[in-house]
């Protein structure tokens, strides 16, 4: 984060609040399992199988699917040498529309599908920064986050820089807030409510794409 610019730290933060929208939708849709927490499915996982819980097989597609997402959002652009802004265009329209399309699924009596189709595009959201086939940091999952807010205020503690830290809590707060209003959405649209994020995606794929023509 802290290598970002002013802009791209903008687009990091809204980004995770999109996250954090879909996360909150999918929690209440799916009655408790996460599209881009993994690291909790990753127990409720472990734990379903231990107990032979009938919800494995759901969990366990969840995390495929976003795995799934990590691969292709990484593959895109890669063999064409796109720009950093292309590339990010180009999977903001996949994830608007799979996400505008995941409730249209979920209506027609697919709801793991309908969910399966937005944990995927939480795997493409990770690798919006990705940087020499690495991603940077996390934009769905925080805990790398408050470990940077951790250790940020320890080094301004011991006399170091003062706030190297806060990018990283403005990225936590992104993705609390959005998730707050994912959930609200939810109380009256249901899983309708991803038409949001999806058109936050949609809206983010035009600006850089005006930001590219303009360049």
């Amino acid at each position: 984060m802290n290598r970002l610019d002013r802009n791209a730290r903008i687009l990091a933060v809204s980004f995770a609040a999109m996250a954090g929208m879909v996360d909150a939708i999918g929690f209440l849709a799916s009655g408790g399992f996460f599209l881009s927490f993994m690291s909790g499915n990753s127990t409720r996982f472990s734990v379903g199988v231990v107990e032979a819980a009938p919800y494995v097989s759901m969990v366990a597609a969840l995390l495929l699917c976003f795995v799934a997402g990590v691969v292709v959002g990484s593959l895109i652009g890669r063999k064409n040498s796109l720009s950093a802004t292309k590339r990010q265009a180009y999977i903001l329209i996949i994830i608007s529309l799979l996400l505008f399309a995941a409730p249209l699924i979920a209506g027609m009596g697919f709801l793991w599908v309908g969910l399966c189709a937005a944990a995927f595009c939480m795997g493409l959201e990770n690798t919006l920064f990705e940087r020499e086939g690495s991603v940077s940091f996390g934009l769905t999952y925080m805990t790398g986050a408050l470990v940077k807010i951790g250790q940020g205020m320890a080094t301004a503690l011991s006399g170091g820089a003062r706030f190297e830290w806060l990018p990283y809590l403005l990225l936590w707060l992104g993705l609390v807030t959005g998730a707050a209003v994912g959930a609200l959405m939810f109380r009256s649209f249901g899983l309708n409510s991803l038409w949001l994020p999806a058109g936050f995606a949609g809206v983010f794929a035009f600006v850089l794409l005006a930001q590219r023509k303009r360049a």
